[in-house]
């Protein structure tokens, strides 16, 4: 066989095996239908091969079996054969596309939206700075001074062109606000916990973007942005409440302190256990009862 190996490369680059290829070319070269072992001897494909060959070029209908006794095949012609490549390839693109049309328009899919993920205080500051420049109209911030003092400018920058910041601060202000409010953590000034090395800055902007960071020992910070109006909900949510508790602090502390101890510590209480506490502060004797 005089082979030609740019053709072999182009079948097998449609999904030809070389041996498919190597038949296939080979019964093209031949001038007449041929028997596998004729076909053998031409293209130096091995005889034990060479049938089991054929019969998938007969499934794939490259090749035509035209006698039987013995068994001999013929080549579909090229161009014949290209056009069902093609009809088979289209065919084969269109089921695709349904079915990622399918994919993404089905409810388990849901909508694709950004996420982002940090491992480095830099990467975390710049990206909560993108955040409030990008601001239009609301954000709500939440953390320690020293981690909110670097986004002083962008604040103050978007608190002029009129967006409104509500912030919860561990410290004293790390900005001056026009308009909007910044609230003190008071319960826990003064007061040292082991936990309370812990470290984190949370931003929800406009109610669709939101950072989270966290750094359990202080240190090791990691986050993620989410460009998704139900976590943005989640964190607005953890931030506005805690708010709204040390505005309740704020205005009962000593009633709250004589109930649940300095920083509100008695609150962390499994709830199974308030009915002790609560006999303790009434000086009744529930506690020491047997349960």
């Amino acid at each position: 066989m005089s082979e030609t190996p740019p053709a072999v490369e182009s079948l097998t680059d449609l999904g030809f095996s070389v041996y498919e290829a190597r038949a296939y070319i080979g019964l093209l070269e031949l001038p007449e239908a041929v028997t596998g072992y004729a076909l053998s001897n031409h293209t130096g494909i091995p005889q034990p091969k060479v049938y089991e060959t054929l019969r998938r070029l007969v499934d794939k209908g490259a090749v035509l079996q035209v006698d039987s006794d013995p068994a001999r095949f013929a080549p579909t012609s090229p161009s014949e054969l290209l056009d069902m490549l093609e009809r088979k390839f289209k065919s084969r693109l269109e089921e695709a596309e349904s079915d990622l049309a399918q994919l993404a328009n089905s409810a388990d899919a849901g909508e694709m939206v950004a996420v982002r993920r940090f491992s480095s205080w830099d990467a975390i500051r710049r990206s909560a700075t993108e955040l409030v420049e990008g601001a239009e109209r609301h954000v709500y911030l939440s953390g320690h001074s020293a981690h909110l003092a670097p986004l002083a400018d962008a604040v103050e920058k978007a608190d002029l062109r009129g967006v409104r910041f509500d912030v919860l601060h561990f410290g004293p202000p790390p900005f001056r606000l026009e308009r909007g409010r910044s609230l003190q953590h008071a319960s826990t000034e003064g007061v040292i916990y082991p936990r309370h090395q812990a470290r984190h800055l949370a931003a929800v902007a406009d109610s669709n973007r939101t950072l989270w960071a966290l750094a359990p020992t202080g240190e090791d910070w990691s986050a993620i942005w989410h460009d998704d109006p139900m976590w943005a909900a989640v964190v607005k949510g953890y931030i506005r409440h805690d708010m709204y508790v040390q505005q309740i602090y704020g205005d009962f502390r000593s009633d709250l302190e004589s109930r649940y101890g300095p920083g509100l510590e008695r609150l962390r209480t499994p709830l199974t256990d308030h009915a002790s506490i609560a006999s303790i502060d009434d000086g009744s004797d529930e506690a020491s009862r047997p349960a």
